[in-house]
């Protein structure tokens, strides 16, 4: 069975908030110290968080589950880059894309990034752009498979650290 995606609409902030929290913990603990992790959930991925970004227009965002109406599994947000490298006129930001690590192989990411790149070129995107964990070796590898070259690097600020990140981008 292959991954559902969808557009996610205003109500969705629930269902993005719970699989948010679960992918940066499946995917950041033992990386990111336990209080920061806190922090950042209970901030960036809380669910008004994800109502404010529901309502902006210039947000979109994809949930991903293995049947119409379960448990989200996965999702993905294009947006506006926030990104310390030179941005043109056309560059939009891949600025989250993640899957519950047990769902990796089954399309689940194919699919999400189809879907980012796919608004992303709807709104007139030449370029989308990425920040990634520098030691996240598997997800490098995955956007590089996608087009992804490295244009830059970053410092990711998660509660009280500062970890070093790696900036993509793709021509669309």
């Amino acid at each position: 069975m292959s991954p559902v995606i969808r557009a996610c609409v205003p109500g969705d902030e629930k269902r993005l908030s719970m699989v948010a929290r679960a992918t940066f913990l499946e995917t950041y603990a033992g990386i990111v110290a336990g209080g920061d992790m806190l922090l950042f959930g209970e901030g960036t991925h809380d669910p008004d968080s994800y109502a404010g970004l529901l309502a902006d227009p210039g947000v979109d965002l994809f949930l991903a589950t293995m049947e119409p109406g379960a448990a989200p599994i996965g999702y993905a947000m294009v947006c506006k880059p926030d990104l310390p490298v030179a941005i043109g006129e056309g560059d939009l930001e891949l600025k989250r894309i993640y899957s519950l690590h047990r769902f990796h192989g089954t399309g689940l990411g194919l699919g999400l990034m189809k879907a980012a790149k796919a608004a992303a070129r709807a709104r007139g995107a030449k370029r989308l752009l990425l920040g990634a964990y520098g030691e996240n070796h598997r997800a490098i590898a995955f956007y590089g498979k996608h087009g992804f070259e490295q244009v830059g690097t970053r410092v990711f600020h998660v509660g009280e650290n500062f970890y070093d990140d790696v900036v993509l981008a793709a021509e669309l």
